[in-house]
């Protein structure tokens, strides 16, 4: 998967709580949490994301609660991906679950600044910022195929129905 965006760049320990504040846990639906995205951190993010944007982070990106609103929000801002120096393991999960591409690439991460051009390849596991590659652990097959189905649940759902045999009507 080709990504390409501006970077917005965030430090360490950016918690779900800053993410998508817990007044708006009331939903899930994407189209509500966008506009609330980052605004515990950066109340302006969601009016300036841009399709393609990606977030970069420093150390323990997604610690605290275990929400999945938070890589919704992100997902549904406009974000493409988020490339962090590492990630807590439950927002891990929950960014693969719902078809958010991470990486993790501290390099890249200390060269970034907000406004930086970034590209991503997801699956070579390069980042590009500002003309200069990192390279990232690239993402192992099943995990783009989660990805590129848009996320656990569209993944499980054409699996089934891969393996849907007719039914024979006579017995």
């Amino acid at each position: 998967m080709q990504l390409a965006g501006k970077a917005y760049k965030f430090g360490d320990n950016v918690d779900t709580d800053v993410i998508i504040p817990g007044k708006y846990l009331v939903t899930t639906d994407p189209a509500r949490l966008a506009p609330h995205c980052m605004e515990g951190i950066d109340p302006e993010f969601a009016k300036k994301v841009q399709k393609g944007d990606m977030i970069f982070a420093g150390e323990n990106f997604g610690c605290g609660s275990s929400r999945e609103h938070a890589p919704i929000a992100i997902k549904a801002s406009g974000a493409s991906c988020v490339v962090a120096k590492n990630f807590a393991r439950i927002f891990f999960r929950n960014a693969i679950n719902i078809g958010l591409p991470i990486l993790v690439c501290p390099e890249a991460v200390d060269y970034a600044k907000s406004g930086s051009s970034a590209k991503v390849d997801t699956e070579r596991g390069i980042v590009d910022v500002d003309g200069k590659s990192f390279e990232a652990d690239p993402f192992p097959e099943f995990i783009t195929s989660i990805i590129q189905k848009g996320g656990l649940m569209e993944y499980v759902k054409e699996r089934l129905k891969q393996k849907q045999v007719p039914v024979s009507s006579s017995a």
